[in-house]
């Protein structure tokens, strides 16, 4: 039996400069190992967009196979 182990993440629209390419902000939260203080960490992914998704909208991302050297996750939808 395999697992269904589907990688997704929510967040910002920061650029869509590029052909089918947008660029995805997404903040996550850790927990200090010491202090046990809350650390914003923000990642920029490269994303395939088929949806024309605008700059400021929240989508819904999924982990896919490589599309080009940079590109390894694709819209799922556009949430706003």
């Amino acid at each position: 039996m395999k697992k269904n182990n589907i990688n997704t993440k929510i967040g910002t629209v920061v650029s869509n400069k590029m052909n089918k390419t947008i660029v995805v902000e997404v903040v996550s939260q850790t927990l200090h190992p010491l202090y046990k203080k809350r650390i914003k960490k923000t990642t920029r992914y490269k994303v395939h967009d088929n949806f024309g998704a605008k700059v400021g909208s929240i989508v819904k991302i999924v982990e896919t196979r490589p599309i080009s050297k940079d590109v390894n996750f694709k819209v799922l939808e556009v949430l706003g």
